[in-house]
């Protein structure tokens, strides 16, 4: 008899299993659909249960893998799970951006990404990158025309200035494919454009940690394509380049390792960090089947930054939310950088003031909250493991049809992924449309206050994109509400609407919310009716408002009720909408003959309904 062992903290209680679990979740829900009920399909097609146990796990082979060993889905840090925290300048002017970023270096953040399209000389360079040292701070390179001889001036100031080759890091977003994507054509050829590649991972060889092929998986992400999507569409673009080099000669050794990887990180946050895991796995598969001489090249090199196809010009301060939780996505998932995108730059350019907070959220997820101390800590979570095999196996089906059709290239021609996307884009619309899928501050919750046309700065450019398209979600609800605020600027008022409340406490007051709701997602002026002795006097309130909506807000039971109250309206002021709150459907007929004209529901499409009533009261 062991005297030293000790009860276990639980052993007083006995086991419980699945089979017993179902059971009683079947008996709470008394008969109702375990389905509908308790399963979540995604967007992605991937079933997810309501709870997952360690028996879940019996089937993942990935499990058994730890940190820094293949298949890598933990990723390649042993001992933390640090990343760089990087800030974007979009200024196109040297000196100015080269201002803000050491500006933005004294103040934590660890790399910088400059906007490279005016950089057309060395000195330029030198200027942009006075007071940094690339082997100290990672430097990225954006947007440049011609990434060619920056990089050969890049290499021309780092012997100038002596910085350690090997040291070195940073990259230039050197992306042909994703040029092909948007445009629908090549900068020059296809041929041509990997000849560049091979030059310059050739002028490269020498700076080992700087990356020079970009891989920019972002896009397909603010395109509107889901999680599966996104990875299978990257993944079969780093592909393309693995195929057409090493058919040029190039070892597989000398391609993956300088191949950097973007993608954006969105609100669906445990599925975010499954996306991050499984995409790793699936690289290093992937490379591996151009069976590399060294276990490094299976690595992938990972950027993440925010979404930028859930962000809003309305309610804008919700943005700092959301990118909150997928800078915590990003880490959790361990990226090796990252890129908070400003929570005003929807609508103008990011200013002191939101540049400090998008940098100050990833410094308090890092030195506060310790994000950065252990590696993979989703490892062995019952949910997190399940997702990311889920994600893994939907994305590499995906994969291998994008390959079956000819590789990425021809994806890209036969419209193959553009049309993908927009399938995707016409549920995911819909979804936003009849708010299933909600955007606090725009399709619900909206401050009906809040004025935004005057805020707004143009912040893009013309272009002769005609493939793929990135776009925000909102888009169509902000250019519905920014119509009624041009109306106003017009010299017009901005549409009341009444709301006539009567009957059933709780009813009224649940469809009043709902109504205000609904129709502030327009921006329109809501008036509440006052406390009134009876039905008549509440009618004298209603025509004393004078207001084009007039929305009846009651229970069901009691709308039969009130048909003698809108035929009176309906007499009194012919020119107001006379809505219904809520779908009676045993008393619409007589609410008909009365003269209600709409009814506003949970199965409302609600983009749809308040843009009608836009184009009823002149509103474009």
């Amino acid at each position: 008899m062991n005297l030293d062992k000790k009860p276990g903290l639980f052993d007083e209680f006995p086991g419980i299993s699945t089979t017993q679990w179902e059971e009683k979740i079947h008996q709470d829900l008394k008969g109702a659909d375990y389905e509908k009920k308790l399963i979540w399909n995604t967007v992605e097609g991937i079933r997810v249960k309501p709870y997952y146990r360690s028996e879940d796990l019996e089937n993942l082979s990935h499990v058994k893998s730890l940190p820094d060993q293949y298949p890598f889905v933990r990723g390649k840090k042993t001992r933390e799970n640090n990343w760089d925290v990087r800030q974007d300048f979009d200024e196109e002017d040297v000196v100015k951006a080269n201002s803000q970023a050491l500006n933005a270096l004294s103040r934590g953040a660890e790399a910088v990404g400059f906007n490279a399209s005016q950089i057309k000389d060395p000195q330029q360079l030198s200027d942009l990158l006075k007071g940094i040292n690339p082997g100290q701070t990672p430097v990225h390179f954006l947007h440049s025309k011609n990434y060619k001889p920056l990089f050969r001036d890049f290499v021309t100031l780092a012997n100038k200035q002596g910085w350690k080759k090997e040291e070195v890091k940073g990259s230039v977003n050197f992306d042909p494919l994703a040029f092909f994507l948007l445009y629908g054509k090549f900068y020059g050829s296809a041929e041509e454009n990997f000849r560049d590649a091979v030059e310059l991972l050739g002028e490269g060889k020498d700076f080992p940690a700087f990356r020079l092929i970009g891989v920019n998986g972002q896009l397909f992400h603010n395109a509107g394509a889901h999680i599966v999507q996104e990875l299978a569409f990257m993944l079969s673009q780093g592909n393309e380049y693995l195929a057409a080099l090493t058919e040029k000669g190039v070892s597989v050794d000398d391609i993956a390792p300088r191949m950097q990887f973007t993608i954006a990180i969105g609100s669906d946050y445990f599925l975010e960090i499954g996306k991050l895991r499984a995409v790793k796995m699936l690289w290093a598969k992937i490379v591996e089947q151009y069976k590399p001489k060294k276990e490094e090249s299976m690595k992938l090199n990972l950027h993440a930054v925010t979404s930028g196809w859930n962000k809003s010009v309305y309610d804008p301060y919700v943005n700092m939310l959301r990118t909150t939780t997928e800078a915590m996505s990003a880490a959790i998932g361990g990226v090796d950088s990252m890129t908070v995108e400003p929570f005003d730059s929807t609508y103008k350019k990011a200013d002191e003031f939101s540049s400090r907070i998008a940098r100050n959220q990833q410094i308090v997820l890092k030195h506060e909250s310790y994000f950065s101390k252990v590696a993979d800590p989703g490892a062995g979570s019952y949910y997190i493991e399940n997702i990311t095999d889920s994600i893994a196996e939907a994305t590499w089906k995906l994969f291998v049809e994008l390959e079956n059709n000819g590789g990425f290239i021809k994806s890209v021609e036969s419209g193959f992924i553009k049309e993908e996307i927009e399938k995707t884009c016409q549920k995911r619309d819909m979804d936003i449309a009849m708010r299933k899928q909600v955007f606090v501050g725009v399709n619900q919750y909206p401050n009906i206050q809040e004025r935004m046309l005057d805020k707004l700065t143009p912040t893009a450019k013309l272009s002769d994109l005609g493939e793929l398209k990135t776009y925000r979600g909102v888009q169509a609800f902000e250019a519905m509400r920014l119509s009624v605020e041009n109306h106003e600027k017009k010299g017009f008022s901005i549409p009341k609407v009444y709301l006539f409340t009567w009957g059933n406490l709780a009813m009224r007051k649940a469809r009043a919310s709902f109504a205000t709701n609904f129709f502030g997602c327009a921006g329109y002026n809501i008036q509440e009716a006052p406390l009134v002795k009876n039905l008549d006097e509440a009618i004298e309130k209603a025509l004393e408002a004078k207001a084009e909506i007039i929305v009846f807000c009651s229970s069901d039971e009691e709308y039969a009720d009130m048909t003698g109250a809108i035929q009176t309206i309906r007499e009194k002021q012919p020119q107001a909408r006379i809505v219904v709150a809520g779908n009676p459907k045993d008393s619409m007929d007589k609410l008909n003959e009365a003269g209600a004209q709409h009814y506003i529901h949970m199965r409302t499409n609600t983009l749809e309904a308040l843009q009608r009533f836009n184009d009823t009261l002149g509103i474009s």
